[in-house]
C-alpha cells in the first residue's frame, strides 16, 4: 500500500476519532479536553496507534486512555461505518505528554526572556 494512502487513512481516522470522543459517556473520558496528537497506521492498515494528550496533564491522559481502551471495540466499529472501511484497524491508545512538555518549554523560554530583559535594564 503506498504511503500516501496510509497517511490519508491515518488523517481520516484522526478526524473521525476526534468527533467520536466527544460522544463517549465513560467518566474517564467525558469532560476531559483530549487531543489526538497523531495516528500511526501500520503498513497493512491492521493496527493504529493513537497518541492522546490531555490539557489537564499526563495523568489525565493516562486515565483517559484506560477509558478509550475499554471503548476500543465501539470506536473501531464506528470508524468502519463512518469511513466505509472494509476492515477497521485494531486501535491502540497511548498516553502522550507532548502538551505538558510544550507548556514547560514555553515557561522556560518566558523565564529566559524575563531574565534577559532584566540583565539589559541593569
Amino acid at each position: 500500500m503506498p504511503s500516501h494512502h496510509i497517511n490519508r487513512n491515518a488523517e481520516d481516522i484522526k478526524r473521525e476519532l476526534s468527533v467520536l470522543l466527544r460522544d463517549l459517556k465513560d467518566p474517564r473520558v467525558a469532560g476531559k479536553l483530549l487531543t489526538i496528537m497523531r495516528v500511526q497506521l501500520s503498513g497493512d492498515g491492521s493496527t493504529a496507534k493513537i497518541y492522546v494528550s490531555a490539557m489537564e496533564g499526563f495523568a489525565a491522559a493516562q486515565e483517559a486512555t484506560k477509558g478509550l481502551k475499554s471503548a476500543a471495540g465501539f470506536l473501531r466499529g464506528e470508524l468502519g461505518r463512518q469511513l466505509g472501511l472494509r476492515k477497521s484497524p485494531e486501535l491502540r491508545f497511548i498516553a502522550d505528554n507532548s502538551i505538558e512538555e510544550g507548556t514547560q518549554i514555553l515557561q522556560k523560554l518566558d523565564e529566559l526572556t524575563v531574565k534577559g530583559n532584566d540583565d539589559e535594564a541593569s
